[in-house]
């Protein structure tokens, strides 16, 4: 159970951990008039691997819509909050998680390490979210962690643009670590962004906005790919053989049901 959160993601054809924020980090309205169902069924559709909520109150979360993505999901899915406790452990755990937020900024060594364990010893994946070289030596069992870096600041409440070069140029130190799951999260907007990010060789991206606010979520996944196949083309030339396509599910088109 507790590298269901890490398999999921490395296993996937396109990793992409798509999550679901009520608010942005200005107090803006993400989900419209879409419930929590509806879009985990969206993200279903698309082949999430796994999906991330954010329960935490900076964006309109609460721990009943952790509870309503698990019941309607078998995904693996992230509970997204500031978590400090190990009681929060455990509920996350009773409420159906299978993987939490360890923010490192927030957590003195010592924290940082008793969280970590007992997330491990609960079954629970710890997605321990780094911005510096320092944060991320502070990792313990990294092996068994999915070390992400932020791109946004906590120390501004997320707001702004944010930095993906922090990603490109922390990716080395993350790799060093041990984890093999490093993942990029936040300030992701477009596919030829995210479609960098995973050529640098993150093994995934952690993405809300970008999706929720997307025109068709479809066709920006699609645009994903296309940037992917691109910069493979550029990196080995003409003598690749074509990438597999994307494992769709059986059923109704799905171009416009985003809206």
């Amino acid at each position: 159970m507790t590298a269901a959160f890490i398999e999921a993601l490395l296993d996937a054809r396109r990793p992409v951990i798509m999550e679901l924020k009520r608010q942005d980090a200005a107090g803006h309205d993400l989900f419209g008039d879409r419930s929590a169902a509806r879009l985990v069924a969206d993200y279903q559709d698309v082949g999430a691997p796994c999906l991330s909520v954010v329960t935490g109150q900076w964006f309109g979360g609460t721990p009943d819509l952790l509870r309503e993505v698990v019941e309607a999901t078998d995904l693996p899915v992230l509970q997204k909050d500031f978590i400090t406790r190990r009681s929060q452990l455990h509920q996350a755990r009773e409420s159906g998680a299978s993987a939490v937020l360890l923010t490192a900024a927030l957590l003195p060594r010592a924290t940082l390490g008793h969280l970590v364990e007992l997330g491990l010893s609960l079954g629970l994946t710890p997605f321990v979210e780094v911005t510096t070289e320092e944060e991320i030596s502070r990792v313990p069992r990294a092996e068994e962690c999915v070390v992400a870096v932020n791109n946004k600041d906590i120390a501004t409440r997320e707001r702004g643009a944010g930095d993906l070069g922090r990603s490109s140029s922390l990716l080395p130190t993350v790799l060093r670590s041990g984890t093999r799951c490093p993942v990029s999260a936040g300030a992701i907007r477009s596919p030829d962004e995210a479609a960098r990010l995973l050529s640098e060789g993150f093994a995934g991206v952690l993405i809300g906005t970008g999706l929720l606010r997307a025109a068709s979520l479809p066709a920006w996944l699609d645009g994903l790919d296309a940037h992917l196949d691109a910069r493979l083309d550029i990196g080995l030339g003409t003598n690749r053989e074509p990438a597999p396509p994307v494992r769709r599910p059986a059923g109704p088109p799905t171009t416009d049901i985003w809206r």
